[in-house]
């Protein structure tokens, strides 16, 4: 078979326009924004704007978004409680809001502390992406996580107890299948006999689909532990 110079440029052109997008996929680091909270777990949160298809990969308070393919996807937020830990008892991803699926490629128990997160973005033009990493307990492989150590009794501020039962509430409705939540009003109850009980509402979103559910924590005030979390949809 004879390829003529007009076929070699023709064979050229065509490889260069494949591995287009290889050679100029775009990578843009970022340093999250620590706001606060570490302790036993943690939690960063991350949106992004994505065209067609990127990657966010994480570790420590780093992170790197890469364009797959479309126009270049760009950061809009990343924040953390705390630097993602190199290694982690329990860690998930949390998909909040966005027009096509987020995938764990790596996750970071078994990568030394590296998560990479897929995002296939369906629709023209860019798309905005928010999703969480969530994790509790921090140590070594093999390791076992005692329970989170409490600050000394009378000294648990009330805005943590109330965090651990929006957490608490959160992984409930994340169980029951939604993934997005927004907390209502919420607040510690004075009645006699249930002043360690905190209640409210909260919306749980999944696709085009709310509900409204009400709630109620037992917490132990001078630890932050839940003791038990009821959630009932109104």
């Amino acid at each position: 078979m004879r390829i003529t110079a007009s076929g070699y440029t023709y064979l050229t052109g065509a490889l260069l326009i494949a591995l287009a997008p290889a050679l100029h996929a775009d990578t843009v680091s970022r340093r999250a924004t620590i706001v606060g909270g570490g302790g036993y777990g943690g939690k960063c949160t991350i949106q992004v704007n994505v065209d067609h298809a990127a990657e966010v990969e994480i570790w420590g308070d780093t992170a790197e978004l890469r364009t797959l393919a479309g126009k270049s996807a760009n950061w809009r937020r990343f924040e953390c409680t705390a630097p993602m830990p190199r290694f982690a008892a329990d860690f998930r991803l949390i998909s909040i809001d966005g027009r096509g699926p987020m995938r764990l490629l790596l996750d970071p128990r078994n990568n030394r502390g590296r998560a990479l997160v897929r995002i296939d973005d369906p629709k023209a033009g860019r798309g905005v992406y928010t999703f969480a990493l969530q994790w509790r307990g921090t140590g070594w492989p093999g390791w076992t996580p005692g329970p989170p150590p409490g600050p000394p009794p009378a000294a648990y501020p009330p805005a943590n107890a109330m965090r651990a039962c929006q957490d608490a509430v959160g992984d409930r409705l994340n169980q029951y299948g939604y993934p997005t939540v927004t907390f209502g009003r919420m607040a510690p109850q004075d009645n006699p006999g249930r002043n360690d009980w905190i209640t409210g509402t909260v919306t749980g979103e999944r696709g085009y689909r709310r509900a409204v559910f009400s709630f109620s924590c037992s917490v132990d005030f001078r630890s932050g532990r839940v003791r038990s979390v009821d959630v009932q949809r109104q």
